[in-house]
């Protein structure tokens, strides 16, 4: 029970601070942000080829940056660990939890470009999903190592 509300509590983490226009890692007063939707965003104008969703960042490489690649990294991979523990014992469940998350950092991404102030990356995408990647191999040598 405890697994299963820690996912949907990081899930929901993430979903808020996605919706959080302008927000900036350095300035917790942005944190708290109104959210305001973009009504003149569709599917389609944020997925069609040549959308600055397939574009790299337009902000340079600073301290809010970096930040926000770590918070990418961090919050991606304890979100692979929780989808991993809240899967069956079952053959490619390292697999599973890392495509669980995958989608949902693909789906959290196109949600943030619907966001006045927010923008979606399929780079942050493979962030997100290199977090996954690094904590599922990091449990993987770790229950390997004390299997022997």
């Amino acid at each position: 029970m405890l697994k299963r509300a820690l996912l949907v509590l990081l899930l929901l983490s993430i979903s808020k601070f996605s919706h959080t226009p302008h927000l900036l890692v350095t300035d917790p007063s942005t944190w708290t942000n109104s959210s305001v939707w973009d009504n003149s965003a569709t599917l389609w104008s944020v997925l069609h080829p040549g959308s600055e969703f397939y574009e790299s960042y337009t902000y340079g490489f600073n301290l809010e940056f970096i930040l926000r690649k770590i918070a990418h990294l961090s919050f991606f991979g304890m979100l692979g660990l929780l989808f991993y523990w809240n899967l069956k014992e079952q053959r490619y469940r390292y697999l599973k939890a890392w495509l669980c998350l995958a989608a949902f950092a693909f789906l959290d991404e196109i949600h943030q470009a619907f966001i006045i102030g927010r923008d979606g990356r399929i780079v942050d995408v493979m962030i997100d999903s290199l977090g996954g990647a690094i904590l599922l191999f990091l449990l993987y040598r770790a229950r390997k190592s004390t299997a022997k």
